[in-house]
């Protein structure tokens, strides 16, 4: 019997998960690290602001509020980061190893000096911004808010190089590595946040500290890997500090587009976020526990939206076009399997989980409702809005995806949600629902540029020769390159 279950299930998988160049088995060894990661980093989030609610609702009110800002903010640096992990993944598909070398050192240095310029910005100009934005705010939330996003904007040159290195090692499949990486920056942020909130009860103060104090830890170690440990990516300082023109181009093809649509789309959360504080502090505080609880849910299709860039953007360095065609259509079907599996699991525990943020009574009933809403729509919307155009963008159609991201966001998330929430005095509830119109209108359309041919017509490197396929219905060598 369990011969004939196991036969089955290596049928299965070398069916929907094995290709010409990668099989089940590799996928699966790059897939769990980056579950384990997911997992470990939505865990922490829940911890973080379970320990920062017990300073108050003002607290994790402005907390959720900031990290809406950060969010938008960093999600910047991080979306050219994905452009170096594009890149990276599809010179290593090409048998490229010194291009894999150059791309990965252009990346880690491009993606730290957008990030340095960012806080400094941030740091400039923190306090009309935050008076446009959360002005409508309580003091004492206001007055937590301010700490937390000059504490916070320090922080983000060390994640800046954290992610751009667990970036590339990805990009070559060594999702074990950045596992390890992100250990190191998260474990240190949960045990210096014990420390800060629970024992000496330094609040908001505690946890900027903490997250300074992990992140430039966690980049130093990674530098340290980079230049001494590693043998596969073979980094040098010198070619981190000499700019290639060239190859800032490639990561900047795929990225800078996917910042501009993670500056719009986090924007218009962002401008979400205003309309819910004018609902008021027990509605900030339902959004965020909501969203806490959200993202709980995601983590194994989280994990596989990143998995899809390294493994389309590698079927793509070798023009196999029907093997990224196929492992798209798969990740999806196991994206949305996923959600039924987590709603099962988690609905029943909803009481319990929730419990770990100490919610008052009267935002139960809101928090439970949107959180059963959100899990349903979650399962046929979620993978096609969301790891559709990570496969779309590993083949380098960025522009494309990006450009319906940002309009899809603000034609119904935006509008919809204050529709909805404010005009039909329907609350938190209302600007959820919006959300989630507005990931069926988006995957609608990226469902419909992927039964097409142009999402793959895009040259983003110069393949060896060695390795290039021959002129066949499985590569994209003998189609005409599109315009750039």
């Amino acid at each position: 019997m369990r011969t004939t279950i196991s036969a089955r299930m290596q049928t299965f998988l070398n069916k929907y998960f094995t290709g010409d160049a990668i099989d089940y088995r590799h996928i699966i060894a790059l897939y769990v690290p980056i579950l384990v990661d997911q997992a470990f980093l939505v865990g922490m989030n829940l911890i973080n602001t379970a320990m920062i609610s017990s300073s108050g609702v003002a607290a994790v009110s402005a907390v959720s509020m900031i990290d809406s800002l950060n969010i938008f903010l960093i999600s910047v640096f991080i979306a050219v980061s994905t452009g170096g992990t594009v890149v990276v993944a599809q010179y290593k598909g090409s048998g490229n190893d010194r291009m894999v070398s150059r791309a990965a050192a252009s990346s880690v240095s491009s993606v730290s000096l957008l990030a340095l310029a960012i806080s400094v910005l941030i740091l400039l100009f923190h306090s009309p911004a935050l008076k446009l934005l959360f002005g409508a705010a309580a003091d004492d939330v206001f007055a937590n808010a301010k700490t937390y996003i000059v504490g916070s904007s320090l922080s983000f040159t060390g994640i800046a190089i954290v992610e751009a290195v667990c970036g590339a090692l990805r990009g070559i499949g060594k999702s074990r590595s950045s596992l390890k990486l992100s250990l190191i920056m998260n474990l240190t942020y949960v045990v210096l946040n014990v420390l800060f909130i629970n024992v000496l009860h330094m609040g908001v103060h505690g946890l900027t500290i903490a997250m300074n104090i992990s992140r430039y830890g966690a980049a130093a170690v990674a530098l340290l890997y980079l230049f001494k440990l590693d043998t596969n990516l073979r980094v040098q300082l010198r070619e981190m500090l000499q700019i290639n023109w060239a190859m800032v181009k490639k990561i900047s093809y795929v990225g800078f587009p996917f910042a501009a649509e993670q500056m719009f789309f986090n924007g218009g959360k962002m401008l979400t976020q205003v309309f819910i504080v004018s609902l008021g502090t027990h509605a900030l505080a339902t959004n965020a526990i909501g969203n806490s609880l959200a993202t709980v849910f995601q983590i194994p299709s989280m994990a596989l939206s990143i998995t899809t860039v390294t493994v389309i953007g590698q079927c793509m360095g070798r023009q196999n076009v029907r093997d990224a065609r196929k492992f798209a259509k798969a990740f999806i079907g196991l994206s949305s399997f996923s959600f039924i599996l987590m709603t099962l699991i988690l609905l029943p525990l909803f009481r319990p989980i929730v419990g770990l943020f100490h919610p008052p009574e009267d935002i139960m009933h809101d928090l439970f409702i949107i959180t059963l809403i959100n899990a349903l729509m979650q399962i046929p919307l979620w993978p096609l809005s969301f790891l559709m155009p990570a496969a779309l963008r590993a083949a380098g159609d960025s522009k494309f995806t990006s450009i319906t991201a940002m309009l899809s966001m603000w034609l119904f998330r935006v509008v919809l949600g204050y529709v909805l929430g404010i005009v039909c005095h329907m609350g938190i509830v209302g600007v959820w629902l919006a959300m989630n119109i507005e990931w069926g209108v988006r995957g609608g359309v990226f469902l419909w540029r992927f039964r097409g041919d142009k999402w793959y017509r895009h040259r983003l490197i110069e393949p060896m020769a060695s390795s290039a396929s021959p002129p066949s219905a499985t590569s994209a060598s003998s189609l005409p390159t599109a315009k750039k």
